[in-house]
């Protein structure tokens, strides 16, 4: 019986705050965000992972991270859970292509994590398996939502 490595991926987002300044000189951002995230595993045997962290990039450069708790996604389910993530644009490096980014009304963003634990089949066969989440989105400054949420 192949085991195989469950899929973790952010199933939608909701805006608390939203707060853009979109001025020529000093373009920024302060959002905070609720993820509801999902761990789907299609084996015979529940999955037990331990803590980890996403990470929330614009262009490269990280702007907010949130903390996953350990958790168990049931055989054959999809485990839910929500995160709150602070996505700050103070530690961006250079604000220029962010001024472009708001000037045509969207900004990008990408999120990575990986989930480390392990599958139980039948309580006696135990297999290490991690799961990596690779997903990209944008978000519309004039409507407030999510666009184009795609993760591999």
């Amino acid at each position: 019986m192949k085991i195989k490595s469950p899929k973790f991926r952010v199933r939608s987002v909701a805006f608390e705050t939203f707060d853009v300044v979109t001025t020529t000189t000093t373009p920024s951002f302060n959002i905070r965000m609720n993820a509801e995230l999902g761990v789907k595993n299609t084996n015979f045997g529940h999955y037990k992972f331990d803590n980890s962290t996403i990470t929330f990039f614009y262009k490269g450069s990280p702007v907010g991270n949130a903390f996953v708790p350990n958790a168990r996604a049931k055989a054959r389910s999809t485990k839910k859970f929500n995160i709150v993530v602070d996505l700050i644009s103070t530690s961006l490096p250079s604000t220029s292509e962010l001024g472009n980014d708001f000037s045509s009304g969207v900004l990008p963003l990408s999120s990575q994590s990986t989930l480390r634990g392990k599958v139980e089949l039948f309580k006696v066969m135990k297999k290490k398996k991690s799961t990596q989440m690779d997903c990209t989105m944008t978000i519309s400054l004039a409507d407030r939502a999510i666009q184009n949420l795609k993760c591999n």
